[in-house]
């Protein structure tokens, strides 16, 4: 779940450099996006051609590849590029460094990224890379598991990381409005080049089932976790463990998958 440490996400180097550290759990653990996002995309871009900015491991690139669109990554991490190139190609660098090389694309395309690019130059760099009338679309998951195991994670946060900034009261009440922000400064960076249309938001309201193991998985690619030494990751997910067994051994997490979304203008 991204969240808004301080300074900015995008100086925050080492969070954002943190999550390669085992890609393949990443890339196990992390949601899929909801198909009617990934569908939406593909049919409202005017080609195929998809940039995809801080790629991960490839799950948003590999979705829409099953939508018919032709993907390039560009990623950070080495070790998140590497696998993602199992899927299509991929090259590292920041996204604001990124030489593009005189190519242009129909979409681009940034999933649970964004945040971590500079809103404005980023948005700059995007009004460059895209044709007129391609699609800029940056989208996050918010999810909201039941409270007691949102309040254990808290709980475990501070104890164990008491300098975290993903101790404080945020993690206990997660909502799609608490994300609001995150949408906005990015609209607001598109809107500062003036090259893109009105800025939308899209959203998408789901569920999904977790076994404990399921989500233990998940919240140790978390970036309060994945920052977090052996003991500390160790001690954070026996105490959120221990709140699922106390529950059943399973729980159900609302999500809410919020898009923000503009169209490069022809002039």
């Amino acid at each position: 779940m991204p969240t808004l440490p301080r300074p900015e996400p995008h100086q925050h180097r080492t969070m954002a450099e943190s999550f390669g550290v085992d890609p393949a759990r990443y890339d196990r653990a992390r949601p899929r996006y909801p198909d009617e996002l990934v569908a939406a995309l593909v049919k409202a871009s005017p080609g195929k051609d998809f940039l995809d900015v801080g790629c991960g491991t490839g799950i948003e690139g590999r979705q829409l590849q099953d939508h018919g669109a032709v993907v390039l990554g560009v990623e950070p991490d080495a070790r998140m590029a590497e696998f993602a190139r199992r899927g299509f190609a991929v090259e590292v660098a920041k996204f604001e460094d990124w030489d593009p090389a005189g190519r242009t694309f129909d979409a681009l395309v940034s999933g649970q990224a964004w945040h971590w690019v500079d809103p404005v130059a980023g948005a700059a760099k995007a009004a460059r890379v895209l044709r007129p009338g391609g699609r800029f679309a940056a989208f996050w998951h918010v999810f909201m598991p039941p409270e007691e195991i949102s309040q254990a994670l808290a709980d475990a946060l501070r104890r164990a990381m008491p300098d975290s900034p993903f101790s404080g009261n945020y993690l206990k009440s997660p909502s799609a409005d608490a994300y609001q922000p995150m949408l906005d400064k990015a609209a607001a960076g598109l809107s500062e080049t003036g090259a893109f249309a009105e800025a939308e938001n899209w959203r998408y309201e789901w569920t999904q089932d977790y076994t404990r193991d399921e989500w233990l998985d998940l919240l140790a690619t978390q970036g309060g976790v994945t920052v977090a030494t052996p003991e500390q990751r160790d001690q954070i997910l026996a105490e959120v463990g221990a709140a699922i067994d106390a529950r059943g051994g399973r729980l159900t997490t609302n999500y809410s998958t919020a898009a923000v979304t503009a169209v490069r203008l022809t002039s």
